[in-house]
C-alpha cells in the first residue's frame, strides 16, 4: 500500500486522538497544507501534555530540565526545582472515589499554574506528584516562592459531587542547580526529592530546601565540569565552581 493510500487512515487516527483529549480539530480546509500543519502542531502539543491536567508531562519536563541545566552551566544564573506532592492523596481516593481524586489533581494543577510566572514550567510527573522549574530564581527567593505556592493550594476548596468541598495541602522539596556547573537531570531530581522527603517527614504541608553548601558541586558533577554540549564546553574553576 502506498503512503498516499495510508494517509486518510493516519489523519482519521490523529483526529480521533485529538477528540479523545478534548482538543479541537485544526481550523481551515481539511487536507490543505495549513490544515495539515495545524494537525501536526496539535499532535506535538498533545504528546508533551498530561491528559488529565493539561500540564507538561514527564517527558516534556525532563527536556525542560535538561535545557535549564545547560543554561545554568553556560550563564551561571540561578534556577530552582520544586517537587510538589499532594498530602494524603490516597485518603481522598479511598474516602471520596477516584473521580474526586481527579478533581483534586486538576484543582492543584490550576493553582500551581496561577501562582508562578509565565516563564516557569509546571508539570505533572507522577500520580499526585508535580514539579516546577523556575529559571532565574535566586536562593533568597526560593522559600518565598514555595510559601506562595503552598498557600495558594491550601486556600483552594475543591468541589466534589454536587455540593461537597474538600481542602488539600501539599509538601514541597526544593533544590537549586549549581551555577556554572554541568549537572544532570537525575542529580537535580534526586536532590529535590530528598528535600520533599524531609518536608513530609517533618509533618507535611511545608517546604524543605537543600542547604546552599550541599548544592554546590557533587563528585559526579565535578566529572562533568568540562562536558561538551551543543553550545560548546564550559570551563570553570573546580575549587570555586565559577568561570576562571
Amino acid at each position: 500500500m502506498s503512503d498516499a493510500a495510508k494517509l486518510p487512515l493516519q489523519v482519521d487516527t490523529a483526529l480521533s486522538l485529538l477528540r479523545q483529549s478534548g482538543q479541537p480539530a485544526p481550523l481551515g480546509t481539511p487536507g490543505s497544507p495549513e490544515w495539515m500543519q495545524g494537525l501536526i502542531d496539535a499532535l506535538c502539543q498533545l504528546s508533551s501534555r498530561d491528559a488529565l491536567t493539561g500540564l507538561a508531562n514527564r517527558r516534556h519536563f525532563e527536556l525542560v530540565l535538561g535545557r535549564e541545566i545547560d543554561r545554568v552551566a553556560r550563564a551561571g544564573e540561578p534556577a530552582l526545582l520544586l517537587i510538589v506532592d499532594i498530602d494524603h492523596f490516597k485518603q481522598v481516593n479511598d474516602q471520596h472515589g477516584h473521580n474526586a481524586g481527579d478533581e483534586v489533581l486538576k484543582a492543584v494543577a490550576q493553582a500551581l499554574v496561577e501562582c508562578v510566572r509565565p516563564m516557569d514550567t509546571v508539570a505533572r510527573i507522577g500520580g499526585e506528584e508535580f514539579a516546577i522549574v523556575l529559571p532565574n530564581c535566586s536562593p533568597a527567593f526560593g522559600p518565598t516562592v514555595a510559601a506562595r505556592v503552598r498557600h495558594c493550594v491550601e486556600r483552594r476548596q475543591v468541589k466534589i459531587g454536587m455540593s461537597q468541598e474538600i481542602g488539600v495541602t501539599i509538601s514541597l522539596g526544593g533544590a537549586f542547580a549549581p551555577q556554572w556547573v554541568r549537572s544532570s537531570v537525575r542529580l537535580w531530581l534526586e536532590r529535590a526529592d530528598l528535600q520533599l522527603y524531609n518536608a513530609k517527614a517533618a509533618g507535611r504541608n511545608r517546604a524543605a530546601f537543600e542547604p546552599a553548601a550541599v548544592s554546590m558541586v557533587s563528585a559526579e558533577e565535578k566529572g562533568l565540569l568540562f562536558h561538551m554540549s551543543e553550545f560548546g564546553s564550559v570551563a570553570v574553576d573546580p575549587e570555586t565552581g565559577s568561570p576562571p
